[in-house]
């Protein structure tokens, strides 16, 4: 699989074929006159009229979008905000769409895992001198979501304002834990021992639900990395990747070792969605997933069967996960009317409308202020993943989203390569030196680049 710096430029050839589907899109769009690739500066504007906000993830964030969107027009009266849903899981190619051939919106909802492609295509504008002249943002937003979005753009500059973070959660039915007699899956021992005891395939009950489908190679990295107790994702040099260590060998040969064991056999096709109403349907002991399905969980089994703790730890007490993707929100560089669009991002980003956001979806604020709201309190795993997040208990090996083909190599050539793992078709080990040799090439790439 070549993960060369041309893969990224023909990712970006194919999607630009694809231009006639996102017309309906980018009708509303500020570029519409071109601004491809950094070729449109844009204009600072009169602060008044429309802007478009590109939501990166429409299916489950539309309502709260609507109803923050509906705030600010009520307070910003001269400017109208024409929303566009987009899903998750074709937004990157709808920005590199647009990028190629205009059409860009003057706000998007920008995730860390796709900031540096969009970065390097000169798309975003810097916007560090704004969050620091605005009294509402300025040192009120959490300072390590700001560095990981900082560290993704690949770039000294701040490219996105952090909205907010869902870090690993681990899911647990509290009821048949307590039926079998089992302590909280607190260490990865735990984990491994309530897996095995939960399951019994005959009447289909399953101590564990696995990613296999979309999705799967930050859940596999974040079990690998907490197993083995290795705390960064580069050597000491930073040239070369610790994913295929020994250790990192070994905990995911364990791991994958569950699948059709204590796992259902449709887990190897299975992204979020699926695994995530899998276990809803409560037939299945243990779930990795993020902050984002606690609202379903809640919905699905009520808030007495079910807890969600951070991800476990090693026998000695160590708990290491890795980078959960901070979301934000970026301002393009094409809009034509930069000031308002900032306006809302501003506003967005506030107390009051980024406490209502993450409170919809679970996740961790980056507003400091909403941070400290009482619903984080009474949401266990969002409170939880807080203290982990900013308690010192916890250490996150910061993934390389600012690798231009950190997507494509987690995505498009690892997921198919790490499903043949869990068919027994690939070794663990030979799945890992594949995945560590594209990352080396990438980083080499990346540095040289960089000079």
């Amino acid at each position: 699989m070549d993960i060369s710096t041309g893969r990224t430029r023909g990712r970006h050839t194919a999607t630009a074929l694809a231009l006639a589907a996102v017309l309906a899109l980018t009708a509303t769009a500020c570029g519409d006159d071109g601004g491809g690739a950094g070729g449109d500066k844009g204009e600072e504007g009169t602060g008044k009229g429309e802007i478009t906000f590109w939501d990166n993830n429409t299916a489950v964030r539309r309502d709260i979008w609507m109803e923050i969107i509906k705030d600010f027009e009520k307070k910003y009266p001269d400017i109208k905000v024409n929303y566009v849903g987009i899903p998750a899981a074709s937004v990157q190619s709808k920005y590199d769409t647009a990028i190629q051939g205009g059409g860009l919106p003057d706000v998007g909802g920008v995730g860390a895992a796709m900031l540096a492609g969009i970065v390097g295509q000169n798309a975003l504008e810097p916007v560090g001198d704004r969050v620091t002249a605005s009294t509402a943002l300025n040192g009120r937003l959490n300072a390590g979501m700001v560095e990981s979005v900082k560290a993704a753009g690949g770039r000294k500059e701040l490219y996105t304002v952090p909205t907010s973070a869902s870090n690993g959660v681990l899911y647990y039915r509290t009821d048949l834990f307590k039926e079998a007699g089992l302590e909280a899956p607190t260490t990865w021992t735990k984990f491994y021992e309530a897996a095995a005891k939960l399951t019994d395939s005959g009447r289909n009950q399953f101590g564990y639900t696995i990613r296999g489908g979309a999705g799967s190679i930050a859940q596999a990295l974040d079990a690998m990395y907490g197993q083995s107790g290795i705390t960064s994702f580069w050597d000491a040099s930073g040239t070369k990747t610790t994913v295929n260590d020994p250790r990192n060998v070994q905990a995911l040969e364990k791991y994958t070792a569950l699948y059709k064991k204590a796992t259902p056999s449709a887990d190897v096709n299975n992204d979020f969605t699926k695994m995530v109403a899998q276990w809803d349907s409560g037939r299945i002991g243990m779930l990795n997933h993020n902050l984002g399905s606690y609202k379903d969980h809640v919905k699905a089994l009520g808030p007495d069967k079910f807890r969600g703790l951070p991800n476990p730890t090693t026998d000695s007490g160590a708990r290491v996960q890795v980078s959960n993707p901070v979301d934000g929100l970026g301002l393009f560089k094409a809009s034509r009317n930069k000031k308002a669009a900032w306006t809302f991002i501003e506003f967005a980003a506030s107390h009051e409308s980024n406490s209502k956001w993450n409170e919809s979806a679970g996740a961790i604020p980056a507003n400091t202020e909403a941070a400290k709201d009482p619903w984080v309190q009474k949401a266990e795993p969002t409170r939880l993943a807080a203290e982990a997040l900013t308690g010192g208990s916890t250490t996150i090996v910061q993934l390389p989203y600012y690798l231009p083909d950190w997507n494509t190599i987690s995505k498009t050539a690892n997921e198919p390569a790490f499903q043949k793992v869990l068919l027994g078709k690939t070794s663990a080990k030979g799945f890992l030196d594949s995945l560590a040799g594209q990352l080396d090439k990438a980083q080499a790439e990346w540095k040289k680049q960089s000079r």
